[in-house]
Formats: C-alpha cells, sequence, structure tokens
C-alpha cells in the first residue's frame, strides 16, 4: 500500500502535473509589443528598464488575456481580464527581442509564444486553487501599486527635486516593482519544476524586498521540493514572523515537520492554519494524514471527510480516505474512495496502485493485475507498480511474467529492497536455489535488518541441507522479531 499522500506537500508541487514548456510548437500563437519609457529626472538606466520591462509585460499578457477570452474555453472560466493577466504571469515566459537606452528613453521590444491549449489547461488548474489565485492577485496588486507611486512621484517633478523622503519613496517602489517580477519569475520556474532557478529568483525578490513574505513563503516552497526542509523551515518561520495570519505559511510549516516525522508539531500548525481559514481543505487534508502516522484512523477520517464536505471534486482527498479505510479494515470504502479519485483524476498512479493492492488482498489477482498494468501504462518508471504486479503474477503461478516484472523493477530501481527479496523467493519456489540466496544476500546488504530476507535464505539453506547456516539465519530473523523464524525455532527447542 503506497503511503498517505501529503497532496499539499508544497503548494507549487499541485502544479507539477499542469506546466507547460514556453517552447513554440505548432499551434503555439504568438504576441510581439514593444514599449517606449521616457525617464525622469531621478530615473537611472535600471529603473526605466524596470518599468519599461513591467510596462511591456502588461501590454503583452493583456493581448493574450484578450484572445484566450475570445478565443478559447477560458471565457467560460468567469475570470476578469486580471485575474487571467495574474494567471498566465505564471504560465508563460517574456523574451525580450530589443533594448536600448539613450540617457532619456528606455526602448524594449518583447514577445510571448503559448500553446493555446496547454495555457487553458494551465489556467484552469491554478483557478480551482482560489487561495493560490489570492495570491497571484495579490502580487499583481504589489506591482500595480508600486507603478502607482512610481506615476504619482513621477509626475510631481518639484518633489522629486526637493524632498529626499519622496526619492527614496520612488527608489523603494522601483524596488518593490522589481521584486515582484522576479516573484512571478519564481512562480514560473517552480511550476516548470526548476527549483534550483526559482530559488535564484526568489533570492533576487528578497534582495530587493526583505519584507516580502511572498517571498519567503514560495523559497520555503522550493526549498522543501529540493529536499532541504531546515532552510524551508527557517523560510516559513520568516513568513510567519511577519505575517502571522498567513495560514498558507502554517500549512507548509506543518508539512515539513511531517516531512521530519515530527508529526504532533505538524498538527499544531495544521490547527493554527484552520483556526486562521477555516475553510482550508489542505490543512484539514494534511492534518489527517498527519493523525494517520500517529494511528488515529478516526480523527483522520473526520478531517479527510470536512475535505470533501469542502471541496468534492479533491481527488486527493479520496485517495487518503481510501488508505484511512484500508488502514480501518474497511476494503469496500476504500475501494470506493479509489474508484472516485480515479474517477476524478484518470492519470492518478496512486488510485490504481492502492486498489490492486486491496485486490490482491481479497485475492481478485487479475483485477489487481489490471490495476497494477493500469499504473505501469501512466508511469512506465514506477518500480513499485511492476513489483507489485509481478508478486500477483507468482500467486496465480506465472513465474516467468512474474520473474520479468521483478527484473524490470530492479532494472528501474537497483536499490528496491523488496524487489530483491520478492524474486528471490520466486527462484526459491522454482528451485534455483543460488539465485535466489543472491537475491536475498543483496536485499540483506540493502536493507540489515529485513528479518524476512534472513528467514527466507534459511529456508533455501534448509532444502540444500545446510541446517547450521540455516538456524543462523533464522535465529537472526527471530531477533529481528520475526514470527516464523521464533516458531521454527521454538519447535526445534532452540533459543535466539
Amino acid at each position: 500500500m503506497r503511503k498517505f499522500s501529503y497532496l499539499l506537500k508544497i503548494s507549487m508541487a499541485l502544479y507539477l502535473l499542469f506546466f507547460f514548456a514556453a517552447n513554440a510548437s505548432a499551434k503555439a500563437v504568438f504576441f510581439e509589443k514593444e514599449y517606449t519609457y521616457q525617464a525622469s529626472k531621478i530615473d537611472s538606466k535600471v529603473s526605466s528598464r524596470t518599468i519599461a520591462l513591467e510596462q511591456v509585460k502588461r501590454l503583452l499578457l493583456e493581448e493574450l488575456g484578450t484572445y484566450l477570452i475570445s478565443e478559447t474555453e477560458v471565457k467560460n472560466y468567469q475570470l476578469t481580464k486580471d485575474q487571467v493577466s495574474a494567471l498566465t504571469a505564471v504560465i508563460v515566459s517574456t523574451k525580450i527581442l530589443q533594448e536600448k537606452w539613450n540617457g532619456r528613453t528606455y526602448y524594449m521590444k518583447a514577445k510571448i509564444a503559448a500553446d493555446p491549449d496547454q495555457v487553458v489547461k494551465s489556467v484552469n488548474d491554478l483557478r480551482a486553487d482560489m487561495q493560490k489565485l489570492k495570491e497571484l492577485e495579490a502580487m499583481r496588486e504589489k506591482a500595480n501599486s508600486a507603478l502607482a507611486v512610481i506615476e504619482k512621484l513621477k509626475n510631481d517633478n518639484l518633489i522629486l527635486k526637493k524632498s529626499s523622503d519622496s526619492k527614496k519613496e520612488y527608489a523603494k517602489a522601483v524596488k518593490d516593482l522589481s521584486s515582484a517580477d522576479w516573484l512571478a519569475k519564481g512562480f514560473f520556474f517552480a511550476i516548470s519544476g526548476n527549483y534550483k532557478e526559482a530559488l535564484n529568483a526568489y533570492n533576487k525578490a528578497i534582495e530587493l524586498n526583505p519584507q516580502y513574505t511572498g517571498a519567503y513563503y514560495n523559497r520555503g516552497n522550493a526549498y522543501a521540493e529540493l529536499g532541504n526542509h531546515h532552510q524551508a523551515l527557517t523560510d516559513f518561520n520568516t513568513a510567519i514572523e511577519l505575517n502571522p495570519k498567513d495560514s498558507k505559511a502554517y500549512n507548509n510549516r506543518g508539512t515539513i515537520y511531517a516531512e521530519l516525522k515530527n508529526y504532533q508539531q505538524a498538527i499544531n500548525d495544521y490547527n493554527k492554519a484552520i483556526e486562521l481559514n477555516p475553510q482550508h481543505a489542505d490543512a484539514y487534508l494534511n492534518r489527517g494524514g498527519a493523525y494517520v502516522e500517529l494511528g488515529d484512523f478516526q480523527q483522520a477520517l473526520k478531517d479527510l471527510n470536512k475535505v470533501i464536505e469542502l471541496n468534492p471534486q479533491y481527488a486527493g482527498a479520496y485517495y487518503n480516505r481510501g488508505i484511512t479505510y484500508t488502514n480501518l479494515g474497511n476494503s469496500q470504502e476504500a475501494i470506493n474512495d479509489y474508484n472516485k479519485a480515479i474517477e476524478l483524476n484518470p492519470q492518478y498512479t496512486g488510485g490504481y496502485y492502492n486498489r490492486g493492492t486491496i485486490y490482491a488482498e481479497l485475492k481478485n489477482y487479475q483485477q489487481a493485475i489490471n490495476d497494477y498494468s493500469k499504473a505501469i501504462e501512466i508511469n512506465p518508471q514506477d518500480a513499485g507498480a511492476y513489483n507489485a504486479r509481478g508478486i500477483t503474477y507468482a500467486k496465480l503461478g506465472n513465474h516467468e511474467q512474474a520473474l520479468n516484472d521483478l527484473n524490470k523493477s530492479i532494472d528501474l530501481n537497483p536499490q528496491y529492497t523488496g524487489a530483491y527479496y520478492n524474486r528471490g523467493t520466486i527462484y526459491a519456489d522454482l528451485g534455483n536455489s543460488q539465485e535466489a540466496i543472491n537475491d536475498y544476500n543483496k536485499a540483506i546488504e540493502l536493507s540489515p535488518q529485513y528479518a524476512d530476507a534472513y528467514c527466507g535464505r534459511g529456508y533455501v539453506y534448509r532444502e540444500l541441507k545446510n541446517e547450521q547456516k540455516a538456524i543462523q539465519d533464522f535465529k537472526i530473523a527471530a531477533r529481528l522479531g520475526f514470527k516464523l523464524a521464533q516458531d521454527e525455532l521454538r519447535q526445534k527447542g532452540i533459543s535466539w
């Protein structure tokens, strides 16, 4: 059974399935715009470029938004033009074609290329998360505010000439504008799975605006995706210090604690996220996951029911509730939930895998094989699905296909302890004792506490009439708590 999934492991992780490359395809649409910024006396080349870039991007996104609303399904999404622009700002990238500075004006020409079908899909996926939509709108509003300050101060040349405070305010507004642009770039890189580049972008945003809560929060997301839990915690802590009412930061910090197996601290953070936002479906989902890890399945069930009440289309909630029902021994309810998860997301490999595992436990081996095969079809690199299907083929007596699948599983993941153990067991059943011992040896090498492998190897040694080695392995397995080995030794009056 695959483990409980913290589907909002990190906010941006939800969208990795939906990113698209900005490279032009055969059906891409192209937009080009140019903009000339008239610099004021207070402007530098850097500030002029920042403002010119923001304005040309706005022209491009406005034209893309008009196209999407008039020519695609986006017109049915009930989104405003500003919302479409906020979403597409992190979906497409702007390519600068030409720029020129003469000391008085900054000229910039840029373009975007986009596959309409993929943009529409990404917009649809992103808009489904209202919290994310609000975050993107807030990012755009921050840029709007900075532009408004710049325009106001630029038009009041007397203030710019006489007031050092106004000059500082102008410089800050330019930095805020640039930091919002870097945050948008970070989003773009994160959505495309390029977390190192996302980190660089978020670093720039923070350098320009050290009080930018969203930049710390999203940098924490990127660190988490790269496995740097310590730095992720530091950034979420900073985001919470800057904005103690940010439920998202508590939720994601809780998920880091859960990854570190500090489940009680994780629950504390999820509780705070829910207190701040009682509609925070992901916080309920993740708190349910922490309760599962602590063995409190009834409380987990309550949380997952709440997630589904808040969002009946949340495939991950049904998947996780399926796991909870499995732990409660309710196989039929688990199957029902996996069915629903698959109905909502037909590409959900975990749903097929876990449903297959239940069918295998119910001895419906052919249905289990069908589900594992579907998981493999969706993800041919899924070593676990090959392993599980191999075991199931073995139970049907199809050892040849079982070995093929286990060989493939090991090819995909040479460190897969269970696949070596399972292949060793099949070799033992086929009477190929040396190959069985080799696989059990490898399983033990990879996992020295693997009691099953010691016991399995012990039985092979017994078949080879090497009772001394058999007893040695049974003793090790018994000391590791393996009941079968303990019973074997107890029957012979041997202590371990």
